[in-house]
């Protein structure tokens, strides 16, 4: 039976008018210009409403040749829902005012059989965004394209669990009819991104969870920077080096740092670049899982980032921004 997860944030974070949404998204794409590639396999690129990333992820999405490709694995971490695993969807399609993705149930059955996946409430499914922001896009530059996606989102996972998955996911990556869209925005700094949020502590609450951890799966930073009590949290980055002048110019310093090291691909160097800066990758977990993968499958694959913008230049501590970065991972000959 048909199980259909709604275009949840249609009509808000993006249009949900589909001629509208089309002509977006096809003139994001050409404004980027990029060429289409069959060696491209994968992409990081951005979650935000479209007003604001839109166009730095048409510098991801842009690079995908489709004429080869059958399955898309999304990526995407949760803002909502707590778990230390990563959860299958149990929906059967996902709509987009564009077009509809089908999911590719067998191969979600595989994974679910493996006994390392929880099972995702239609709800959860509905509530995150961070996979959702991908699926106009998808569905636009797959047009006229059979594609199944596997929707993965990824949660407070461990450096452990990390690598665990990336080597469970290794093998997809060498088959060439796959491809892997990893959702993330980079760093959230300064006032407006001040955020309060409720931890309910029940019974079933893992009791051995360090703070930190649950804290980051709200994306609020360390308890360094908690200022709320017990039950409310509350986090305010504002991680500046003056060395590199005005604040936008120290925040493109730290992403751009952050980038570089994805760029080697090793997800050691990733975890303690975010250990020593607590940057608010909010995507930090499938990134990593992501890096694991590429580095435990067969084919030789580099990813290279093309694109950043931030959402406004903060140039005092009561300015606010988040930042947009696009990557393609393309075979590396």
């Amino acid at each position: 039976m048909e199980k259909i997860r709604r275009a949840s944030h249609a009509g808000s974070w993006y249009t949900d008018n589909s001629k509208r949404l089309a002509e977006e998204l096809d003139g994001w794409l050409r404004e980027a210009g990029l060429p289409k590639s069959p060696e491209v396999r994968g992409v990081i690129a951005p979650h935000a409403g479209y007003s604001y990333s839109g166009r730095a992820a048409a510098y991801a999405f842009g690079n995908i040749d489709p004429t080869s490709i059958s399955r898309v694995f999304l990526l995407g971490p949760s803002h909502h829902y707590y778990t230390p695993k990563c959860a299958l969807s149990t929906a059967t399609v996902y709509k987009t005012p564009i077009g509809d993705l089908p999911l590719d149930l067998e191969v979600i059955e595989e994974l679910k059989a493996t006994g390392k996946f929880e099972l995702m409430d239609i709800c959860v499914d509905e509530a995150e965004h961070s996979m959702e922001m991908h699926l106009p896009y998808l569905a636009k530059v797959f047009e006229g394209h059979l594609i199944k996606i596997v929707p993965i989102l990824v949660g407070a996972v461990n450096a452990e669990n990390e690598a665990m998955y990336g080597r469970l996911f290794a093998k997809y990556v060498d088959d060439p009819s796959n491809f892997f869209s990893v959702s993330s925005d980079f760093c959230h700094w300064g006032s407006r991104y001040l955020r309060s949020g409720l931890i309910y502590l029940t019974d079933t609450w893992p009791p051995d969870k360090l703070l930190t951890e649950c804290m980051h799966q709200l994306f609020i930073q360390p308890v360094s920077h908690i200022s709320s009590c017990v039950f409310g949290v509350r986090f305010n980055y504002m991680h500046y080096d003056k060395k590199h002048g005005v604040i936008h110019k120290s925040i493109e310093a730290l992403d751009k740092m952050g980038m570089d090291i994805i760029e080697t691909g090793d997800p050691d160097a990733f975890k303690k670049y975010l250990l020593e800066y607590d940057n608010t990758i909010c995507g930090r977990h499938p990134i990593s899982v992501f890096l694991h993968m590429l580095g435990n499958c067969s084919t030789k694959i580099k990813i290279k980032f093309l694109r950043y913008e931030q959402s406004s230049q903060c140039k005092t501590k009561r300015d606010s921004s988040v930042s947009y970065a696009s990557a393609a991972a393309k075979v590396d000959a």
